[in-house]
């Protein structure tokens, strides 16, 4: 081989690799994903409680967690908030009727250029307080912690302004005591502690990451090995040992006969499996139960 067809092989072949990155990210979806907000009503009520600071606290905590989860799950290219936020402001102005809603240059509410889904948080009640309670006779007391989190979460597809998912999320105090004492934090009385905050809106983000990765990915089927099966689901996308999923064989696409609209493929349950290994882009999981399990099959956690 000459020297001058090994320099033309080499450089397709730079060429080559270095087309790869665009090629694979390409196939990811973007997803734009704006600062959560509180409602008017609990901003007041918050303020009249002199639990701004505490809320404001939440908030950025889950700000920042929220864009680590969803980049956890390894299924988006996320949209910088900084860019959203201006998008959002003129998409205000737009809305406003202060301006000509002809003008090309303002996007239309939930249309997005380049981002094809959009997520949109409102966090609709924080509660975070300590109640005592005094039993008659003998004058002992009792006191219970209470703590509250609700979210609201509405994810569009932005390239239409259809309403794909909303979906609500809590953590109240059950779930807070559990956080406290698996990682053995000390909390004041009403008053979030700073690990104690960033552990609540850790827990917080993972479920809302995850359910939209459900809604738009779930979990499938990559390899079925005698008893053994690899998921398309790893480290940090709502995967743990020890946990199982029902398996679902993929059926006939069911349409609204009225509207014409699909509303999803029939889902047939056709075993079990529980998770036996996590590693950072997939997960291998036992069979339990097979009446059907094959590749592209869809896992879903029990309810």
């Amino acid at each position: 081989m000459t020297a001058t067809l090994i320099t033309k092989y080499k450089t397709c072949l730079l060429a080559g690799l270095l087309m790869i990155p665009a090629l694979v990210q390409a196939q990811v979806e973007s997803l734009g994903i704006a600062s959560i907000t509180p409602t008017d009503s609990l901003k007041q009520s918050t303020d009249k409680a002199g639990k701004t600071l505490s809320l404001n606290r939440v908030l950025e905590s889950l700000d920042s967690q929220l864009l680590d989860r969803f980049n956890a799950t390894r299924k988006f290219q996320l949209v910088a908030q900084s860019d959203l936020k201006e998008i959002i402001k003129k998409q205000d102005q737009a809305n406003g009727g202060n301006f000509n809603l002809n003008d090309k240059s303002l996007p239309q509410q939930f249309k997005l250029a380049g981002t094809k889904y959009f997520l949109i948080t409102t966090i609709d009640d924080f509660q975070d307080y300590t109640e005592t309670a005094t039993f008659e006779g003998t004058g002992d007391t009792a006191t219970k912690r209470i703590f509250r989190l609700s979210i609201v979460g509405k994810l569009y597809d932005s390239t239409t302004g259809a309403l794909k998912e909303s979906a609500n999320f809590q953590t109240g105090s059950d779930d807070f005591k559990q956080i406290q004492q698996q990682n053995h934090y000390v909390v004041k009385s009403g008053d979030l502690s700073d690990e104690m905050m960033v552990a609540v809106a850790r827990s917080m983000a993972e479920k809302i990451a995850n359910h939209v990765v459900d809604v738009l990915y779930p979990a499938k089927v990559l390899i079925k090995r005698d008893s053994e099966v690899t998921i398309n689901r790893g480290e940090g996308a709502g995967v743990a040992i020890g946990d199982t999923f029902n398996v679902f064989a993929l059926g006939e696409e069911m349409i609204d006969p009225e509207t014409k609209v699909s509303l999803g493929r029939e889902e047939v349950k056709v075993g079990k499996v529980k998770i036996t290994e996590v590693d950072p882009k997939f997960s291998k999981a036992q069979i339990v139960e097979d009446t059907g399990i094959d590749k592209g099959a869809v896992l879903r956690k029990p309810q």
